[in-house]
């Protein structure tokens, strides 16, 4: 399978200076390996990593000779470097460094390839599962699965568990229920009561004003057209196949039509039609995260309201994009979701996004298998045909 390049970054006038910063810096192979070792031991610790421990790992191992070896002093003048780049902090008084935002950031571009890095590929040794026994799990929790809600549902477990942090699912799903029956009734002079039953048994009632009053007569000729010839039908589905009716039809059987089409744009409005279905789990998997407990409860509560994860999506995926992205710095965005990583791709069926599925999780995750579940979960969006999708999230849009 060709491998996506990965963009990583959150394009914010911060994150480019950081950026320019690392990036005119150029590091020698043996620094690359060095940063490359620190990232994974500081990934898999969540410790300050110290020349000491670097030395005890012999990153140089076939890349500079056999049996390459460094002094604790040349690895500490090598990292000393490094920070100097902006590519290691130290916090507090520790004698250990930890990566930083743009060293992440590098880490993940090599990963598949040096994409925007201006290094090469790397392998990680991290010990994770392989990019097919990753799409193999995938493949095996979808198995069975049909309907939009579930798939959507599904997906977010299968990202939590793969990633070790929270997985999302977001689709537009509002309006990919299915109509069961409609009814109007005359309230007063130009205010109907519309009713709409859909197959999933929910239930919603609107009061309407119109602009023109309509009779009991004219309104029950209106459901009955509608539940007649559109019982079953994708709620969305039914506004456009009205619209073209009355384009085709120029008669007295028209004006029945723009009634019906009236009704039904009140009932189902705008607003309606761009709501989200929000699946989220795997919240748990932060809890042991090295925050204090204000932080915490911060970041917890802003994963836990489902609109300020779509305003965060919205923000950062882009719906033309072609791979995966990966978001640093998302405090720029969000304050309270300091400290995180957003690993997120749009979900499209026959070629037009239909949501968009990620993972939200600490820096110090296992990049490469998010990634690619994330990735690889988003194919299977991509596999659906136009109509596999057809009443599960409506027409794409």
């Amino acid at each position: 399978m060709k491998q996506k390049q990965i963009p990583c970054g959150n394009d914010n006038k911060k994150g480019e200076n950081e950026a320019s910063r690392a990036m005119a810096y150029q590091m020698t192979n043996r620094q690359r390996l060095i940063l490359t070792a620190i990232v994974e031991s500081y990934i898999s610790t969540g410790e300050p990593v110290s020349s000491g421990t670097i030395a005890r790992l012999q990153v140089l191992d076939g890349a500079a000779g056999p049996k390459a070896a460094m002094s604790s002093a040349t690895i500490r003048n090598e990292m000393a470097d490094l920070a100097d780049a902006g590519l290691l902090e130290q916090p507090h008084t520790s004698a250990g460094r930890i990566p930083s935002a743009e060293a992440f950031r590098m880490y993940v571009a090599q990963l598949h390839g040096g994409a925007g890095s201006g290094l090469g590929a790397i392998g990680s040794r991290l010990p994770g599962l392989s990019r097919a026994e990753v799409e193999s799990q995938i493949d095996v929790s979808f198995a069975g699965v049909a309907g939009a809600q579930a798939l959507l549902a599904r997906t977010s477990h299968v990202l939590a568990t793969l990633s070790s942090g929270v997985g999302l699912a977001i689709g537009a799903v509002a309006n990919a229920d299915l109509l069961e029956h409609v009814h109007f009734s005359r309230l007063a002079a130009r205010r109907v009561l519309a009713v709409l039953v859909t197959r999933s048994g929910m239930v919603r009632d609107r009061v309407l004003a119109i602009d023109r009053d309509l009779s009991m007569v004219e309104l029950e000729t209106a459901a009955n057209f509608l539940n007649e010839h559109y019982r079953g039908w994708n709620i969305e589905r039914v506004r456009a196949e009205l619209a073209k009716r009355i384009e085709d039809e120029r008669s007295a059987y028209q004006r029945m039509l723009s009634s019906a089409q009236e009704l039904w744009s009140a009932t189902v409005p705008e607003s309606a039609r761009q709501e989200q279905a929000v699946y989220v789990e795997g919240v748990a998997n932060l809890v042991n995260l090295p925050e204090d407990r204000a932080r915490l409860r911060e970041m917890l509560s802003a994963l836990e309201a489902k609109q300020r994860l779509v305003e965060l999506l919205n923000a950062y995926i882009d719906t033309r994009q072609e791979s995966v992205r990966v978001v640093f710095d998302l405090e720029e965005q969000a304050p309270e979701m300091a400290g995180l990583v957003l690993i997120a791709a749009p979900a499209r069926v026959g070629g037009e996004s239909v949501g968009a599925v990620g993972v939200i999780g600490p820096k110090r995750m296992h990049y490469e298998n998010a990634m690619s579940a994330v990735s690889y979960v988003a194919q299977v969006f991509d596999r659906m045909s136009s109509d596999e999708a057809e009443g599960m999230f409506g027409p794409p849009r």
